[in-house]
């Protein structure tokens, strides 16, 4: 109980430093949190090995990927327009491309694990950092690698928006309004309310028991398809019956699914630095940052390079990497930033897309990096 009430404290602390300071702001309470755990357990006052550590890293990762993926519908694809995602699939295509790439370039640098950040690397840049945590999770990567990674991913994803937020102007913006993919709502205003209805509700007590009834029994059932059909790992049984459950109307409409599920990756993270080791992260640091940087490379190229061959605006491009690469808030920041007001909920529609494959792509890749390996 003495390390959880740590390891509550650090994400604590996180987020009041996230939310006050620019510096940790730009680094983010994720990075935040793992770098406290970090200097706390190699200083001697946080133990590098603890069974909360193991409950954070195979339980709680589950649950949280399980209330998260709960809030996913399927059917708001249809609000992407064919544009929005045509884009998002050339970027998480090239995503693929770009790990695999990653692999050959690096991979005997990176060490025998290599293989697993393949697959972990296509999973983020694909949907989110939900992806990367599950993934790490079900390819059981070292905490050391990890964290290199996380570090390495945080850094990236900051240039790369950046980036997309520069390439507009560089390759010529197309004109806003709805016309241009076709997503207002009725009332003639970007749905961007509609989007976010059930992040904004207020969190019920009866809603919070249903989201943990439901994401348990996924998560136990789960368990149980993965000792039946082996061929399958558990964290994709448990995606595949998350959802299927989200396509449910009365469960999508739950609130505090997400916020639980993203409470849970931070604990889980804070848990993940304390298990590591700063001589070991240094050691594995450059190559997993060229690694990584590969792999954004290969997607800018094949997303911004083949999306303009096709014929895609700018504008509707940058959104739709910032969905691959950082998830549905990523792509309403750009989207907001760059005033693509008709792009917000396309941007959310496909960055839940993300969600939804990038565990799917993800150990799909790894495994070819590691058949790679002979």
């Amino acid at each position: 109980m003495a390390i959880a009430l740590i390891l509550a404290a650090i994400v604590w602390t996180a987020l009041q430093l996230e939310r006050r300071l620019p510096t940790f702001r730009a680094l983010g309470a994720a990075l935040v949190g793992i770098l406290l755990g970090m200097l706390l357990s190699n200083t001697g006052l946080l133990p590098g090995t603890s069974p909360t550590y193991g409950w954070l890293s195979s339980t709680g990762v589950s649950l949280a990927v399980a209330l998260i993926l709960l809030n996913v519908d399927v059917a708001s694809l249809r609000s992407a327009g064919p544009r929005m995602l045509g884009a998002f699939t050339i970027g998480a295509v090239a995503t693929a491309v770009g790990a695999l790439l990653g692999f050959v370039v690096v991979g005997r640098t990176v060490g025998p694990e290599a293989w697993k950040l393949a697959g972990q690397f296509a999973g983020t840049y694909t949907g989110g950092g939900m992806n990367f945590a599950a993934l790490g999770r079900a390819l059981d990567t070292s905490s050391d690698l990890f964290t290199a990674a996380v570090a390495a991913d945080v850094a990236l994803t900051a240039v790369w928006m950046a980036a997309c937020l520069t390439a507009p102007l560089l390759l010529g913006r197309s004109p806003i309004g709805a016309d241009a993919i076709g997503v207002a709502s009725d009332d003639g205003e970007p749905g961007v309310d509609k989007a976010l209805t059930n992040s904004l509700r207020p969190l019920a007590i009866a809603d919070l028991a249903a989201l943990v009834t439901l994401a348990i029994g996924a998560l136990w059932l789960a368990g149980r398809l993965a000792e039946w059909v082996p061929v399958l790992p558990e964290v994709l049984w448990l995606s595949t019956i998350a959802l299927l459950l989200a396509q449910i109307p009365a469960i999508r409409t739950l609130t505090g699914g997400a916020l639980l599920g993203n409470y849970l990756l931070l604990l889980f993270l804070a848990a993940n630095g304390a298990q590591s080791v700063i001589a070991n992260i240094f050691r594995v640091g450059p190559a997993v940052f060229w690694f990584a940087a590969i792999t954004i490379a290969v997607h800018g190229i094949g997303i911004f390079g083949v999306g303009k061959l096709f014929g895609i605006d700018a504008g509707t491009l940058a959104v739709a990497s910032q969905a691959n690469v950082g998830g549905p808030a990523s792509a309403v920041a750009l989207a907001g930033a760059r005033g693509y007001t008709d792009r917000v909920l396309p941007g959310v529609a496909v960055g839940l897309l993300g969600y939804a494959v990038g565990n799917y792509s993800g150990f799909l890749i790894a495994n070819v990096a590691r058949a790679w390996l002979g």
